[in-house]
């Protein structure tokens, strides 16, 4: 479940821990485009000393850095518009994802299992793969019941040396909700509790399960 579009460098060497997917760049761009045309992008881009990327987006693994200062922009010029653009870029990585780095009979044998077993199988994926979104920051998942479970990253490379009085990892929230929506249950929903940039000494996202509505007599 790769959010890069390479491999591990070297087969069985290290991965790299200060770099991760170009999709935190690149699904941002379609969705600044997508609200503001190419102008906006350009502007935040610019603003983030990133116009290059604009000009050639990457497919490689991309310094982790670049993707902080850019979501850093994002937050500073559009303010209380920020979190769901940054939303819509998560929902489209999760669907590149989905399009590309997930084998189909993968996805085929999550969506036939029950709902906890299938939270077990994509949150062991998301271990195994954690290095091309969490970079050099520290990911861990516990599951839970019916298809709940708790997600932490530490040291998270978007949101770090930011100050906000809300969770800001939108991106993160939206990319697992995804996953989670279409691989274990429609059904999930992802919140992000607690956040580093809040003063918190992790990004915690909680995925649970909305109970459907209560149909009247």
């Amino acid at each position: 479940m790769s959010a890069a579009t390479g491999t591990r460098r070297g087969g069985g060497s290290a991965p790299p821990r200060d770099r991760i997917g170009p999709n935190a760049i690149t699904r941002l761009a379609e969705a600044l485009v997508g609200h503001g045309g190419p102008a906006l992008a350009a502007e935040v881009f610019g603003q983030a000393g990133l116009a290059r990327h604009l000009r050639r987006p990457p497919d490689t693994m991309v310094p982790e850095d670049e993707a902080c200062r850019l979501h850093a922009a994002l937050r500073e010029r559009l303010g209380a518009q920020a979190p769901a653009l940054a939303r819509a870029a998560g929902t489209a990585t999760a669907d590149y994802l989905l399009a590309h780095r997930i084998p189909r009979p993968v996805q085929a044998l999550l969506r036939w299992l029950p709902a906890p077993l299938a939270a077990r199988g994509l949150l062991a994926a998301m271990r195994g793969h954690a290095w091309t979104f969490a970079g050099s920051g520290r990911f861990e998942a516990a599951a839970g019941s019916g298809g709940r479970a708790t997600l932490t990253i530490r040291g998270n490379p978007l949101c770090r040396g930011q100050l906000a009085l809300a969770p800001a990892c939108d991106y993160y929230a939206a990319t697992f909700e995804r996953l989670f929506r279409v691989l274990v249950h429609p059904d999930c929903r992802v919140a992000e509790v607690a956040c580093e940039a809040r003063g918190d000494t992790a990004c915690r996202f909680e995925v649970t399960r909305e109970a459907p509505p209560k149909i009247r007599a």
